[in-house]
């Protein structure tokens, strides 16, 4: 029993170190850098880690469960991915093309305008107050959360987050496997993980959506200036993690070399 509750506290706790990896936290600044609320924040950390825990779990499992082996070059494709994520994350922030997306895609955004180069889009939505991707109810009724978020940002977040668990779930499953014998605990300590990430990154979220919410509410110019700020960052990352994958760790080259971290 002693040992049980010793692996649910590891890998809570564990999971929520595991949230702040610089990937993690540079993604997820970029998606809040626009929100106007704490809450849509936190719950855009839930669904991120949501996604992560997804694909830890099912990657994770496949490894403990079935003993599989992921080459270096597969391995280091997963991690390339984060990488080009995080630079269309900030390219799509950075143009403002994200921010028309989910202007259109968004409750309450009925009727819209937009330059696309040198074309003005017009745009009217046939959904009333609910934009064409936010018709999700659960027995005729629709959360509020939803309505105000809206299905892209509820999925965006999720992909993002099944995106990140693809490159940390060989490195969680093979940490597993040297400390944990037990298979069925194994994989419990998978989903526990994956929980201590989910809280681990509303934490984050919370956190570094309120400057970003304050300044959007009294000082405009500042608040353009750390959206700005963060698709930067982002696509600069994601250069140096594409960088050091392909080159550095050779998935480019003859000789590829992965350690799972």
């Amino acid at each position: 029993m002693t040992e049980l509750l010793a692996i649910i506290l590891l890998g809570f706790f564990l999971g929520m170190r595991h949230a702040t990896d610089p990937d993690h936290v540079v993604a997820v600044t970029t998606i809040v850098s626009r929100e106007r609320t704490m809450l849509h924040a936190t719950v855009i950390g839930a669904l991120w880690g949501l996604g992560h825990t997804l694909t830890i779990l099912a990657v994770g499992s496949a490894i403990i469960l079935f003993k599989l082996t992921i080459p270096p070059r597969l391995g280091l494709s997963m991690e390339l991915s984060v990488g080009l994520m995080l630079i269309l994350l900030g390219v799509l922030n950075l143009t403002g093309v994200l921010g028309r997306v989910i202007e259109w895609l968004t409750p309450g955004r009925a009727h819209s305008h937009f330059m696309f180069g040198r074309f003005m889009v017009h745009t009217h939505s046939e959904y009333g107050e609910r934009g064409p991707l936010d018709s999700f109810s659960i027995l005729g009724w629709t959360p509020k959360w939803w309505k105000q978020l809206g299905m892209f940002n509820i999925l965006r977040p999720l992909i993002v987050g099944i995106v990140h668990g693809l490159a940390g779930s060989a490195a969680v499953a093979l940490l597993v496997l040297t400390t944990i014998s037990r298979p069925s605990w194994a994989v419990g300590y998978l989903l526990i993980f994956g929980l201590g990430t989910v809280a681990g990154m509303m934490l984050i979220t919370a956190a570094i959506a309120l400057p970003f919410a304050y300044s959007l509410q009294h000082f405009v110019r500042l608040n353009r200036g750390l959206a700005v700020a963060s698709g930067f960052l982002s696509v600069a990352f994601g250069f140096f993690l594409c960088y050091q994958t392909g080159f550095v760790d050779g998935l480019f080259t003859g000789h590829p070399s992965w350690t799972p971290r």
